[in-house]
């Protein structure tokens, strides 16, 4: 709810076989380009960009010049068996980066689901997860929920259950999994803007940069202030109690750039079998303003409430292969 009783005025614009875009009111939180125009090196993906706050003012980053395949948020992977759908170079032991013909693509199947009810829009719909050699890997279903909580924040569920048909044992790992050490990204990413760098991160035992990767928790948080309005933003990542490694380890920048991943697979690999499928969900709370402390944390537990909500289901429209 936007204010007292009334509902925040969500709704959505399709653009066939592009992207979805959300807005509240006349603002557009964000768009979801679901079938991107990426090229075949950066492991092509869907990805939330730009995504805004309340106030109007953008909280990611698209192709960055330092690591060209961030793309505001994504789920990416970059070793899943053999592929690579993170995108660039492969970490490989002894030989650091190498660009290897392993990178692969999460393909847009068909919408299931595009719906604006009860104050929540709700997106749906299947992916293949193919190789660059043209096989199948993963069958994936995704969802994405949104709901505006107050005037100055808005929360994204981000759901996702990844079947491997590949025919064989996938083991989903990262860098620090190959013998980077902290280097175990992979899995919801967020990259913020450039005049994020040097924002603070928070976790529930406190606040620091770059020395909080790799430390495990419930959630964590991004407080950074933007150019041109001075104003400051906040980002929060909830990961859900039902998610495989919980709480997970996160990987996270400040120093270099601003980022945020809880990181599932950051110092254990996940065998699926094949045929096996797992679910991962999320919750990102985008929010105006610095909160300080005590205020983040409990922007913290308002996502958690909103992710721990019975999802009920929505009307179907506008289904699009």
């Amino acid at each position: 709810m936007a204010t007292g009783d009334r509902p925040m005025n969500l709704h959505l614009d399709h653009a066939l076989g592009r992207d979805v875009t959300v807005s509240a009111g006349d603002l557009q939180l964000f768009t979801y380009t679901y079938r991107p125009d990426t090229v075949r090196l950066e492991s092509p993906k869907p990805y939330l960009h730009p995504i805004r706050t309340l106030a109007g003012d953008v909280v990611s980053l698209l192709r960055p010049h330092d690591h060209v395949w961030h793309k505001g948020i994504a789920w990416s992977l970059p070793h899943v068996g053999e592929h690579n759908f993170w995108g660039g170079p492969t970490y490989v032991h002894g030989s650091s980066y190498v660009q290897l013909e392993n990178n692969g693509s999460a393909v847009h199947r068909e919408m299931t689901q595009l719906s604006v009810a009860g104050g929540r829009v709700e997106i749906a719909h299947r992916l293949d997860w193919i190789s660059q050699d043209g096989r199948a890997v993963i069958d994936e279903h995704r969802a994405l929920g949104v709901t505006v909580l107050d005037d100055a924040s808005w929360v994204l569920v981000f759901e996702t259950t990844m079947t491997n048909v590949s025919g064989a044992t996938l083991d989903i790992g990262s860098p620090t999994t190959k013998g980077r050490e902290n280097a175990g990204y992979g899995g919801l990413f967020w990259r913020g803007p450039r005049s994020f760098t040097g924002g603070t991160v928070q976790s529930p035992a406190g606040t620091g940069a770059d020395d909080l990767r790799g430390t495990r928790a419930d959630w964590f948080a991004f407080r950074g202030r933007h150019d041109e309005t001075g104003r400051s933003s906040t980002i929060v990542m909830v990961d859900d109690t039902a998610n495989p490694h919980h709480p997970p380890q996160w990987f996270t920048r400040s120093e270099e750039f601003a980022c945020l991943c809880p990181a599932p697979f950051f110092s254990e690999e996940f065998a699926l079998g094949a045929g096996d499928r797992v679910t991962f969900r999320y919750a990102v709370l985008v929010a105006s303003g610095d909160h300080g402390d005590d205020g983040t944390a409990a922007l913290a537990d308002r996502a958690r409430a909103v992710l721990t909500r019975p999802r009920t289901a929505s009307p179907v429209w506008g289904v699009v292969a």
